[in-house]
């Protein structure tokens, strides 16, 4: 691809400095921000390249007509500042942070008696808040769980201190019910209510062992003080916050203010889990939808969705464990890749996470759409395979004999991603004596392949070869005989690693096997072997009856024929009654038939 004058300028001073870059159109309109260590190996390995591995990539690179770049100290800066001008700009080519949800919080509220309640909206009036929980149940079962512990109030009354002692509020009822202690009318000191909510506001953090610790000190103080009515209350306190840890406690607790992530992709989006980790007990789970633009790696998505998703939680952990290896410098926190032991439990529960959400949301999808899980599994095997075109139309091939004996071909068809059996074709091989797998692949595929292009009938995006190198290459001598070289994909699957061949290509390809689009290939192939070798059978069963029909004394071929027609096999002939046999070769016949059957 040329490379545009301006742009060459652009390019040829670029600093090797970390920073932001811009994109910008003809019109002065912004196109796309990125962060980079090296600005000047960063941008210009957008045109540099050969071949975009994105059709998207592509269009940025052309509709760019101007780049301008901002040089920071470090990464980090670089990375603050690109997620601001993202957020600001809405460029078109960035990164989508899919949620229009607004999730719900708890906020202790910034008031002289605080009050603690439940909100969507967050206010910068100086309150502190907690979250967001991943759906208001949870909220409200963390609330449920503070109102347990503490009597906080619930009224809205200005309670400051000069109203307070004036005496302008009576208790209300909530007082009455012993769910508040009535701090409007003197009743709780000030004091007494910021130590419970001093509490809460630990609990919200996650910090159980520090208010258990606490909790347990003063019950043994009041029972020492003979105070057994408050050592019971605080027993029934700790009782209630032990209950909750424990469902909570999912690794050893000596694993404290951590951060986890997961993720998961599929062709369109990569979905990100982010778990917060206190005294090894989970007091926040929550997953989010990032939209793909420039065909992103999982890695890249990962660094996007973790630098959001803390920012949006305000985390201070200074530790962060992640599935996968991600390029990412934070000052002072440390990102690991854990391969064995509690941590590694921990960022696969991660990724189980947001497995599941990414499996729940293609469900709501087909609900509305039947046909999005076929396209996302096509479009996610046209990305691992590099196809430039929908591969809507596939074909397998498989090759099925017993020591060379009955050679016979299969090939399967499927059609958006599903079996389309009216189009599946046997193949008798003529050519082939003796077990030769290759010539067999050579004729069948030639066959197939020469008569759609006589008939003028559609040719498929993706071909699928079973077996490794050796059927690939004959199966791509009878493409080129053909003169078809070059108008469709044709990979070979070999089953011991499910390795992906490509022709030429010496070295195979591993697709992920939790990947939607090889399981899709894995089921082409055990179809067209299921196929192959049924056909496979039919042939050698046919071959039984007309060697043993052959040995009846005045069968003939046409006779022989008729009766290989109608009984497909000997077991179904011996099955067979005589008016059967009679209604398919006549009376002298058949009685001559059933004579050889009952004496053999």
């Amino acid at each position: 691809m040329e490379i545009k004058p301006e742009i060459k300028k652009i390019l040829s001073g670029l600093p090797a400095k970390p920073g932001v870059y811009r994109f910008f159109d003809s019109q002065g309109e912004l196109l796309y921000v990125g962060k980079a260590k090296s600005l000047r190996a960063r941008v210009g390995s957008y045109f540099n390249t050969r071949k975009h591995e994105s059709a998207k990539t592509l269009l940025l690179v052309r509709k760019a007509a101007d780049i301008k770049i901002i040089i920071t100290l470090n990464e980090y800066d670089a990375l603050l500042l690109e997620n601001t001008l993202i957020k600001q700009h809405r460029p078109p080519f960035n990164i989508r942070l899919k949620d229009d949800k607004t999730y719900p919080w708890i906020v202790i509220k910034k008031e002289p008696i605080p009050r603690i309640f439940s909100t969507r909206k967050k206010v910068r009036d100086g309150s502190e808040y907690f979250g967001p929980f991943v759906s208001g149940r949870v909220m409200h079962s963390m609330l449920d769980l503070l109102r347990s512990l503490f009597k906080f109030r619930t009224c809205t009354l200005n309670l400051a201190p000069e109203n307070v002692a004036a005496g302008k509020f009576k208790v209300c009822l909530e007082y009455h019910l012993k769910n508040c202690m009535g701090p409007c009318a003197g009743h709780q000191s000030a004091a007494d209510y910021d130590r419970d909510i001093r509490d809460a506001r630990e609990i919200l953090r996650g910090n159980f062992a520090e208010i258990l610790k606490q909790m347990r000190g003063e019950m043994h103080r009041a029972a020492e003080g003979l105070a057994f009515e408050e050592a019971a209350g605080i027993k029934e306190k700790l009782s209630l916050l032990e209950q909750y840890c424990a469902k909570s406690m999912v690794v050893h607790p000596s694993i404290d203010r951590v951060d986890v992530f997961g993720i998961v992709a599929d062709a369109k989006a990569g979905y990100v889990n982010h778990m917060r980790i206190r005294n090894g007990a989970i007091v926040h789970s929550h997953t989010l939808e990032f939209r793909k633009q420039l065909d992103e790696t999982e890695a890249e998505l990962l660094a996007f969705g973790l630098f959001e998703m803390r920012a949006m939680t305000e985390s201070d952990s200074k530790e962060v464990l992640t599935n996968i290896a991600v390029e990412l410098e934070l000052p002072g926190i440390q990102i690991s890749t854990p391969v064995r032991g509690d941590k590694r439990k921990l960022t696969e529960m991660s990724e189980r996470n947001a497995k599941f959400f990414m499996m729940d949301l293609h469900k709501q999808q087909e609900a509305v759409d039947p046909e999005a899980s076929a396209n996302r599994i096509m479009e996610t095997l046209q990305k691992d395979l590099g196809m430039e075109v929908l591969p809507r139309h596939i074909e397998c091939f498989d090759n099925s004999n017993i020591q060379g004996t009955h050679p016979a071909s299969a090939c399967v068809v499927f059609k958006n991603a599903k079996p389309a059996k009216d189009d599946y074709r046997k193949f008798n091989i003529k050519t082939v004596q003796g077990p030769n797998d290759f010539a067999s692949m050579t004729e069948a595929v030639g066959r197939r392949y020469k008569r759609l292009k006589e008939e003028g009938e559609p040719l498929p995006q993706l071909v699928i070869i079973d077996g490794g190198k050796g059927q690939l290459g004959a199966a791509m001598e009878a493409i080129e005989k053909v003169g078809l070289l070059g108008q469709m994909t044709v990979i070979g699957i070999a089953k011991r690693l499910e390795e992906i061949y490509f022709p030429g290509d010496p070295d195979p390809l591993y697709i992920d096997k939790r990947s939607e689009s090889l399981k899709l290939i894995q089921q082409l192939r055990n179809e067209a072997h299921r196929f192959s070798l049924a056909h496979h059978r039919n042939m050698r069963s046919k071959t039984a009856l007309v060697s043993e029909l052959n040995e009846i004394p005045g069968i003939g071929a046409k006779t022989a024929a008729k009766l290989l027609a109608s009984f497909r096999s000997v077991a179904i002939l011996r099955e067979a009654n005589r008016e059967e046999i009679e209604a398919a070769v006549g009376k002298a016949m058949a009685k001559k038939v059933q004579a050889y059957l009952d004496e053999s």
